[in-house]
């Protein structure tokens, strides 16, 4: 019975499932005693937020990890972070390729959804690549931090930390364990001027952020970027100018107040970290509620930019803003097609640009609109919220703990859509028809 409802859902209703169950499981997990610093039963709503926070790589919390959860609730987190940053059905392949089992076509199909990929063909190989690359990336990112980390909390803490900080950087989910010594939520505050603990977090967030298509085109081609897709030349443009563009507009809009005082390469650092982070990552080393109303803004659209398709990062997707863009440009040109890097995108690509960005648009605004309603908070602090949530970020200006259990449901609801897509949230709900080969007549509407 069972089996043949599952076979009956789409591969979108899937992945659904797929992540509700592992929230699901990781709630359960976190509702233990032992979870719990003072080994007694976290109430279910923040044990369920925390879960989905994790498993949607998010980084919104309303307890501080380190000081809430014992070392058994941050290893459950952890995993869940994994998890979710993988995809649970990378993690499914994994199992079964450890156990010599066969994988079948459907679970091809899920895998190739999963991923973002184009084509069925080749994606186990493709995923393999991802799960020994992701170890090798954690395992060197976890050694780079050890060499702070270590002297300055011995050898066993000081290696937990240097690997929790790893997966939660790799995975952009934001999680951090500083609390215990240095206060609860203050995430890298500390190391705002450490070149080490910046570089590292950064460079963790950058590769986990540009997608598993883009290291598949980069390890087989090398520098050699004539011969990358279209795909991986569009992520790596526009990575390298949202970063840089985003540190800047950061300097300039902070230098005489956030970055007042610092040296320059603190200031540096800061402005970078702050570009760097808002794409999903949801770390901070100056604090975030201090920010001026520009940079707020300017951490809000780059939340909702987020990461690459295929990638452990959230939000809208570098590639659906650039497609909108020279979507639009193409038009106002009154080009023949919309073209870049010298190819013509297709028009399925821009229709799904499209959707994706009318969809999480809609979500932002419903979710603003219903927290206003609930509770008397600045519109900004919640503006600043729900792109957080939907952009699966993590930043907060620190009203998380203050919303009512109504208002942490929509959060919640908001990091799931965030994390499986809005666009394959919607289609989730949808049922699976034939189009009939008939078209209504058409009739011209004014627009603008």
């Amino acid at each position: 019975m069972i089996r043949r409802v599952v076979n009956k859902m789409s591969q979108a209703q899937l992945i659904a499932l797929g992540y509700f169950l592992v929230i699901a499981v990781g709630t359960l997990l976190l509702l233990l005693p032992v979870s719990s610093n003072r080994g007694e039963q976290t109430d279910v709503l923040t044990a369920l937020f925390t879960a989905t926070s994790a498993t949607c790589v998010t980084g919104l919390v309303v307890v501080d990890t380190s000081l809430h959860w014992s070392a058994f609730g941050q290893t459950v987190i952890l995993a869940l972070i994994q998890i979710g940053g993988l995809g649970f059905v990378t993690i499914g392949v994994l199992f079964a390729m450890f156990f010599n089992k066969r994988i079948t076509l459907r679970t091809r199909g899920l895998l190739q959804e999963s991923m973002n990929a184009d084509k069925v063909g080749g994606i186990v190989r493709l995923a393999r690549k991802a799960i020994i690359g992701t170890i090798w990336i954690e395992l060197a990112g976890a050694l780079l931090l050890a060499i702070r980390f270590v002297p300055e909390f011995g050898f066993i803490k000081g290696g937990a930390i240097s690997i929790f900080h790893a997966i939660s950087a790799f995975c952009n989910a934001g999680f951090d364990v500083m609390g215990s010594k240095y206060g609860a939520y203050g995430s890298f505050t500390p190391y705002v001027d450490d070149i080490l603990v910046n570089a590292v977090i950064m460079a963790l967030i950058v590769i986990g952020g540009i997608g598993f298509l883009v290291w598949d085109d980069i390890t087989k081609h090398g520098l050699h970027m004539r011969k990358y897709t279209l795909h991986t030349k569009i992520v790596l443009s526009a990575t390298v100018i949202l970063i840089f563009g985003g540190a800047v507009l950061f300097y300039i809009f902070e230098r005489n107040t956030m970055l007042q005082g610092m040296d320059g390469r603190t200031q540096v650092l800061s402005c970078l970290f702050s570009s760097v982070t808002a794409r999903t990552a949801g770390f901070n080393t100056v604090d975030t509620a201090a920010l001026s109303n520009s940079s707020k803004l300017l951490t809000m659209v780059l939340m909702f930019i987020g990461g690459s398709p295929g990638s452990t990062a959230g939000g809208i997707k570098t590639t659906t803003l650039v497609v909108l863009l020279i979507y639009v440009v193409s038009n106002l040109r009154n080009s023949r097609g919309c073209n870049i890097f010298g190819r013509r995108l297709e028009d399925d690509a821009i229709r799904k640009a499209s959707n994706v960005m009318i969809i999480n648009t809609l979500l932002v605004v419903f979710a603003m609109l219903m927290i206003c309603h609930i509770q008397p908070l600045d519109l900004t602090d919640v503006m600043f919220e729900v792109f957080s949530a939907i952009g699966t970020v993590g930043m907060s200006t620190g009203i998380t703990r203050s919303l009512t259990s109504l208002s942490q449901l929509i959060i919640i609801i908001l990091m799931y859509c965030g994390r499986i897509g809005g666009m394959a949230f919607a289609l989730s709900f949808m049922e699976r028809r034939k189009v009939a080969p008939v078209q209504c007549p058409m009739e011209k509407v004014m627009i603008g």
